[in-house]
């Protein structure tokens, strides 16, 4: 009895201490803004104080605005090959949004589609841009999409890239699933393993190729933004009820781009968001994942740029013909 008794506590033992080890090779202190800045921020980066929080954003080319919303855990860097692309005939206007990027958390902890949708509506009023065209990917696309029912003579038209909206049927991404445990939560406010987000982009990405360093690197620093992992938690463990109805009130001009090997958001909800917004095109990626626009580029930029021209041209025919009546 003693001998089993021994051999239990020695494996308890063990257990611990490979415990106690995994947490002290993966902690990791927050990381202040002003650290992030030299690192992440762009030449053009600017900030803009509001609601306690220093807003950082990109305005980029000239011409017709055009608004670029990020997903969960990313920031507007996630556009950055969109910006290259659509400066030449757009205005592009990047944010990172509460809880993420350099911008940080919201000190009021609230993360549901309505304050992001008038969190944003409040920001483009302060740069003075009062009807523009918008794109958004993941949590972005939802963003999107509330913004354009709750503004819809504000929105020109909108790009939603693999978008959040309908019920999800199967299980969370490991990382929101550990997020949304009250217990594994707790950890992730101060052991963050980098090994965590090689497997979220490796699942984000369909080509694992495009999953580099420099890439994990940056989502790592960011999410060690002050605030920012306490705002992860935060926003995994509310539970907000979407009301995709809103979503068939939509009549602005939409283009949906999705990746068909998504692993976050089901390939199986493009065709429900076309079914719901009347018009709307659907153009289905056979080679990326949830992120077409970092994925495919040059291509998901060609296929937006078609559409916001085609949409602008129809915008001026419509003016000129009230003039001449």
């Amino acid at each position: 009895m003693n001998s089993i008794l021994k051999k239990l506590l020695t494996v308890l033992g063990i257990l611990v201490l490979l415990i106690l080890g995994y947490t002290w090779m993966n902690y990791a202190a927050d990381k202040s803004l002003e650290e992030l800045k030299t690192k992440w921020a762009y030449d053009n980066s600017q900030f803009l104080e509001m609601d306690g929080m220093p807003v950082h954003y990109r305005i980029n080319g000239e011409g017709e605005p055009l608004v670029l919303i990020h997903g969960t855990g990313a920031s507007l860097h996630t556009w950055e090959a969109w910006t290259e692309i659509l400066e030449k005939d757009f205005k592009v206007i990047s944010l990172d949004m509460p809880a993420f990027g350099l911008t940080g958390p919201n000190p009021k902890k609230v993360y549901t589609l309505e304050f992001y949708a008038k969190f944003l509506d409040a920001f483009l009023e302060k740069m003075e841009v009062d009807k523009f065209s918008i794109a958004g990917n993941s949590l972005g696309g939802g963003i999107a999409w509330k913004y354009t029912s709750l503004f819809p003579s504000k929105v020109k038209s909108m790009i939603l890239i693999d978008p959040m909206g309908y019920p999800r049927t199967g299980e969370l991404p490991f990382a929101l699933r550990l997020a949304a445990n009250k217990y594994a939560s707790k950890y992730l406010k101060t052991v963050t393993p980098k090994s965590l987000f090689y497997k979220s982009m490796n699942e984000v990405y369909h080509n694992d190729e495009l999953v580099t360093d420099e890439l994990v690197d940056r989502y790592y620093d960011l999410y060690l933004r002050e605030g920012n992992r306490q705002a992860f938690v935060d926003r995994a463990m509310a539970k907000e009820t979407v009301d995709t109805l809103e979503i068939a009130t939509i009549k602005n001009p939409t283009l949906i781009l999705w990746g068909e090997r998504d692993e976050w958001i089901s390939p199986k909800d493009a065709p429900k968001f076309q079914r719901d917004i009347e018009g709307s095109k659907l153009i289905m990626y056979p080679n990326a994942g949830h992120v077409p626009m970092e994925e495919l580029p040059k291509l998901t930029a060609h296929d937006a740029r078609i559409f916001l021209e085609k949409n602008l041209v129809k915008e001026m025919e419509s003016e000129l013909s009230s003039v001449e009546e």
